[in-house]
């Protein structure tokens, strides 16, 4: 315990074992190296001492004086540290051996001598020296060592005179000198002993000098450290500097920092004193009601707004001083504080004395002690008056908006603006359509489209504000049409469309009786350029018709070829009659409102058919500057044709007038269609000298002529006017160079 509570101690401890570890580690390299160190030399010394015996056992072989070479064996084998000497030949057969029971007896090649050259296949024929040694215990236990050294092949031996051995053999046996270590290892056990002895010193030595080094530089600074610590934590006044603050070491660096510390301390506790003031004064004056009570609900602390509001006396219970009762509430935010320890919210009332009611939501939050039991609670409530009357206002209004909502004569639809699912509707539109509210929730605004126009509307909803003449659905499958009309609103992220839908199918009927009627009229004031337009082919018919009668009463033969002639003609003319009934009748009947893709070109000549005769008449010169491929535009053709054939007979007139006034100027119509970005323009203009700019914007009004009495009705551009805003188009009048100008202007199909 003693080492643990000191720091001198634990750096004592931990350098002396470092240095320990580190002494004893040195050491056992030291020994390791010394061994291996003087094993090398020792094998180094013990191959030139193998080499040098066999060059001295060279000559004895030659002469093959075996009595010679045992002599210089055993004489060898008695130098110490030589322990043991042996020769062997290739077969393994022991030849000489300074062992008397070794000599004639074979060693296999699983013996360590042999396996140095044996170990692979076929046997090496060179070892390194390293192979050539080994270490091994005798069986007595003491060191040894071996050296082999090769006895090669030499010409002396494979040559004559000797002839003895094959030239063809590299090596002829090996010699194999055994040495005794044990002395060596005497001397390193002497050397590890006096290491061990040296290391312990030299620890001892060097652990002192660090202890009182340590206890010197360290301790005593710590202690003055630790010192001014205390007193800092027991409240006493405590130096700001201190004498080893002078020093330029890490300690110094510690006691600057420490005397930083102070200073910083006490620039903190008197902040902290201003903020406690701060926030009891903040406490008394938040502008809302704020109670500390203990599990008594008793009031402990309150604020100012507390006591203006409630005038609560000492000792008073919360309920007392908040609602003037004598129980506790039934709901009672405080108590489950109390219970589980956690921040509650609930909303109260009361009743004041002059008879109004006051509300406010409370807020409780847990006040813990040291050992975190809940001892008292924070209550604060802010007054919700206010908020109350205005709920009640916006009640109102919900309902009043809810009764109009309900009761507007238009059906009325939110929808998503994402999905085109129907969120609300109007009771309007749930009589109009047959459906019930729930039955229209929920489903895709789409559904009370008729199919015919589900594609249609599922284009342009997102993109115009208003869409004219939509075909829809009820639940019967009736159909009707609307005019459909809508405004995007939003509320919070989602986006929503309030869509009003208009039924205007009776209006649609008037106006197509009323588009029918112009037809009518249009009609009758082209009777006599129609029946100009028959009579040509009449005569053609009548002359061929009585050609043959004369021919016929004569008795005479009428040629095959003029008979297929007059036939021919009275067939084209029969065909030139029918086209002009026909274009007659489909000009007359009802237009279809569907619309389709129309080529306006094709509209125009049409409409010219119906009226060339009387042009020519009326010497009236129609000037065309028609596009050659316009693009189409989406529109019934009938109506179209009825609005050109409108400012046809118009131009007309005007020029009628101006040629009965003797004008000079020759009567001329020009004709153009083109197009301009995403739009198709039809434009028919007159050099009838224009419109007076104080009646311009009264033309298209419905009735209104400037024609004389009995020559027009004032339908004709009120018509044409509301058949091109029901296809999407525009049109406008203006005053060209000589006359009015009149352009129509169309959306290309594609957009």
């Amino acid at each position: 315990m003693k080492i643990r509570e000191n720091l001198i101690a634990k750096i004592i401890v931990a350098t002396g074992g470092i240095m320990l570890v580190g002494t004893l580690i040195l050491i056992h390299l030291s020994i390791g190296f010394v061994n291996t160190h003087t094993l090398s030399e020792h094998v180094i010394t013990a191959d030139m001492v193998s080499r040098t015996i066999k060059l001295g056992l060279h000559s004895a072989m030659l002469r093959n004086s075996r009595d010679e070479i045992d002599h210089i064996i055993r004489k060898v084998a008695e130098i110490n540290p030589i322990t043991s000497i042996r020769v062997v030949n290739k077969e393994g057969e022991i030849k000489f051996s300074n062992d008397p029971e070794e000599k004639d007896t074979v060693l296999g090649q699983d013996r360590p001598l042999c396996q140095a050259c044996h170990a692979s296949h076929p046997p090496k024929a060179a070892l390194t020296r390293e192979e050539r040694v080994r270490e091994f215990r005798s069986s007595e236990g003491g060191h040894l060592f071996s050296v082999q050294t090769p006895i090669e092949n030499s010409h002396e031996c494979s040559g004559g005179p000797c002839h003895f051995h094959p030239p063809d053999k590299t090596i002829l046996g090996t010699m194999e000198l055994v040495f005794s270590f044990d002395n060596t290892d005497m001397m390193v056990a002497d050397y590890r002993t006096g290491l061990i002895v040296l290391g312990t010193i030299f620890f001892i030595i060097t652990s002192g000098g660090i202890f009182l080094g340590l206890r010197q530089i360290i301790t005593k600074p710590l202690s003055q450290l630790t010192k001014s610590s205390r007193d800092i934590a027991e409240g006493r006044t405590s130096r700001a500097d201190l004498p080893i603050s002078m020093r330029q070491d890490e300690l110094g660096e510690l006691a600057r920092s420490h005397t930083a510390m102070v200073r910083a301390l006490h620039a903190k506790q008197q902040a902290l004193n201003a903020k406690m003031l701060e926030y009891e004064l903040l406490f008394d004056n938040v502008p809302c009601v704020v109670t500390v009570q203990d599990r008594d609900y008793k009031l402990l602390e309150y604020n100012k707004e507390t006591r203006e509001r409630f005038s609560p006396f000492p000792g008073a219970y919360c309920y007392q001083a908040y609602k003037g009762i004598n129980e506790r509430c039934e709901d009672c935010p405080v108590e489950k504080t109390f219970e589980n320890g956690l921040a509650h919210c609930s909303e109260e009332s009361r009743r004041n004395p002059d008879g109004t009611y006051s509300h406010w939501i409370v807020h409780t939050a847990p006040i813990r002690d040291e050992h975190g039991r809940v001892t008292k609670a924070m209550e604060m409530c802010l007054d919700i008056t206010e908020r109350k009357k205005l709920e009640e206002r916006l009640k109102e209004s919900e309902k009043k908006y809810h009764t109009i909502f309900n009761n507007v004569p238009n059906s009325i639809f939110v929808v998503d603006n994402t999905t085109l699912a129907i969120i609300d509707c109007n009771s309007t539109a749930s009589s109009v359509y047959g459906y019930a509210p729930e039955e229209l929730i929920g489903r895709p605004f789409l559904t009370v489209i008729h199919p015919d126009e589900t594609e249609r509307i599922q284009a342009q909803l997102r993109v115009f504000t208003s869409i004219n003449q939509v075909k829809s659905m009820r639940r019967d499958g009736s159909a009707f049409f609307v005019d459909i009309m809508q405004a995007l609103s939003a509320h919070g992220s989602d986006e929503y469309l309030l869509i009003s839908t208009t039924d205007v199918t009776e209006r649609l009927e008037a106006e197509q009786l009323l588009f029918h009627a112009g037809k009518m009229a249009t009609l009758g004031e082209m009777a006599t350029g129609v029946a100009h337009e028959l009579n040509q082919p009449l005569t053609v018919i009548k002359s061929a018709s009585n050609f043959f009668i004369k021919k016929v009463n004569a008795g005479e033969t009428i040629p095959p070829e003029t008979v297929a002639t007059l036939a021919r003609e009275v067939d084209s003319y029969v065909d030139r009659a029918t086209r002009i009934i026909n274009h007659m009748r489909e000009f007359g009947r009802k237009a279809d409102r569907n619309l389709e893709r129309v080529n306006v070109n094709d509209c125009v000549n049409r409409a010219f058919t119906l009226l060339n005769k009387q042009f020519d008449a009326h010497g009236i010169t129609v000037d065309w500057e028609l596009a050659d491929d316009p693009t189409p535009v989406m529109a019934s053709p009938e109506q179209l044709e009825q609005v050109v054939v409108n400012l046809l007979v118009n131009a007309r007139d005007v020029l009628e007038e101006k040629t009965g006034a003797a004008d000079s100027d020759t009567p001329r119509i020009t004709v153009r269609t083109g197009r301009d970005k995403d739009s198709v323009f039809i434009q028919v203009e007159d050099n009838g000298g224009g419109v007076p700019e104080a009646i311009l914007s009264k033309i298209f009004d419905p009735f209104f002529t400037t024609k004389r009495v009995g020559k027009g009705t004032g339908l004709g551009l009120s018509i044409s006017y509301g058949l091109v805003k029901n296809i999407g188009g525009a049109i406008h009048a203006e005053n060209g160079e000589a006359g009015a100008r009149f352009t129509i202007t169309l959306p290309v199909a594609d957009s």
